[in-house]
């Protein structure tokens, strides 16, 4: 469980986060959705410990992130797995290089003990058999892939994503949130992700937090979304002639 208390972050005279406070809960997929500029990546930078806040806090379960001295801190952060927008893979490492990274910077596992980790994270993710492929070799939705495989695989209980359908097809971006979900729900981790995409929204959105301007809102499932009351919400969420269609048909 991740929790946000009061969460104030200020640029010089510029407020861009004004008092957020929710909670992410371990089995589920939090996503957090806004308009650009409503302090959405801030909100996930401060959440990983990528940013201090202004003020408040941010709880891993009963531990307060900001109190921590190095050590302590380290020792989080490898319970940590991070998908980034673009996958940020490296291109001059083979696939199986990319994702036994983490292990070989944090862990004391023999390099079999590693590649068996590698085996077992591309298979999860479907792909066994690219270990030796570079990523110019592999797809956008391959390469998300890889970037998931990365994250789970020193079995993180937190896993933050960030954007994860970034410039990837309907039909893809459908397989890479169904990836996520199972993950999430399998291991019990407490997952956030920052989109922008309202099919994962609604596909995928067990708890979802709508920030405004940045303050949060709006909270609830994606059940919820269709017969949510709050203008701001609907505003953001049905700007879409399908969508408000999909709206109307709900509430008949």
């Amino acid at each position: 469980m991740i929790r946000a208390e009061n969460i104030i972050k200020q640029f010089g005279e510029q407020e861009v986060l004004k008092g957020v406070s929710m909670e992410f809960l371990p089995g589920k997929t939090n996503l957090i959705i806004g308009r650009s500029g409503a302090g959405k990546t801030v909100f996930l930078k401060i959440l990983v410990g990528l940013m201090e806040p202004t003020d408040g806090k941010v709880w891993y379960d009963n531990v307060d992130f900001f109190s921590l001295n190095k050590k302590q801190v380290r020792e989080i952060r490898l319970k940590v797995g991070m998908l980034f927008q673009g996958s940020a893979l490296f291109d001059s490492m083979k696939v199986i290089e990319n994702v036994r990274f983490p292990l070989d910077m944090f862990s004391n596992m023999t390099l079999a003990e590693k590649n068996q980790r590698v085996d077992w994270c591309l298979e999860r993710v479907g792909l066994t058999g690219a270990h030796e492929k570079y990523p110019s070799e592999l797809s956008g939705g391959m390469q998300k892939r890889v970037g998931i495989a990365r994250a789970i695989v020193m079995e993180p209980k937190y896993l933050f994503c960030d954007e994860p359908n970034s410039g990837l097809d309907p039909r893809t971006a459908l397989l890479i949130d169904e990836l996520i979900q199972d993950i999430t729900y399998d291991y019990k981790m407490t997952t956030i992700i920052n989109t922008h995409d309202m099919n994962s929204v609604m596909e995928i959105g067990d708890n979802i937090a709508y920030l405004h301007e940045g303050r949060l809102v709006w909270q609830g499932s994606k059940d919820q979304v269709l017969s949510s009351e709050n203008e701001l919400l609907q505003g953001f969420i049905f700007a879409s002639p399908f969508l408000q269609r999909l709206r109307a048909a709900a509430l008949k």
